[in-house]
């Protein structure tokens, strides 16, 4: 039974697909749900002249701002399931990785879109990484 479940959002359509189903199993088991976010880690901006216009911190707030606001709409959708919202930076799958064992997931979900066998082994997706290297076990839904 998973009690706390580990729930990455990357902020298209297709990775909210798995909300339902994690709805029901935290239902079911009176879980937690953490959702996470994973930006890529920002560089500062620059204008046209040169001229830093953000720099990476600055950057970094922004994007925390807007992940949390992605992921309260998606918090929305478990009503009455206590809910965590999550914002990283780094590498998807490596991130994943670490939220869920500073999380101590029980389980990990995830929704992918749907790939071609030859395409997932010859450059595997944040999907397929997730499943190989997390130690939690993992659930995806595939699109």
């Amino acid at each position: 039974m998973a009690k706390r479940i580990l729930t990455p959002i990357d902020g298209r359509e297709p990775s909210e697909t798995i909300v339902p189903v994690v709805a029901a199993l935290a239902r079911g088991a009176g879980s937690t749900v953490r959702l996470l976010r994973v930006f890529p880690v920002p560089e500062h901006v620059t204008g046209p002249y040169g001229r830093t216009i953000a720099y990476v911190d600055q950057e970094m707030s922004r994007l925390t701002a807007e992940g949390l606001d992605q992921l309260a709409h998606v918090e929305a959708e478990l009503e009455g399931i206590p809910v965590d919202r999550v914002v990283r930076f780094g590498e998807p799958a490596e991130e994943i990785r670490l939220e869920a064992e500073a999380f101590n997931a029980d389980l990990v979900a995830l929704a992918t879109t749907r790939r071609s066998r030859l395409g997932s082994a010859l450059v595997p997706g944040v999907a397929e990484r997730v499943v190989r290297d997390t130690p939690v076990p993992t659930l995806v839904l595939r699109g």
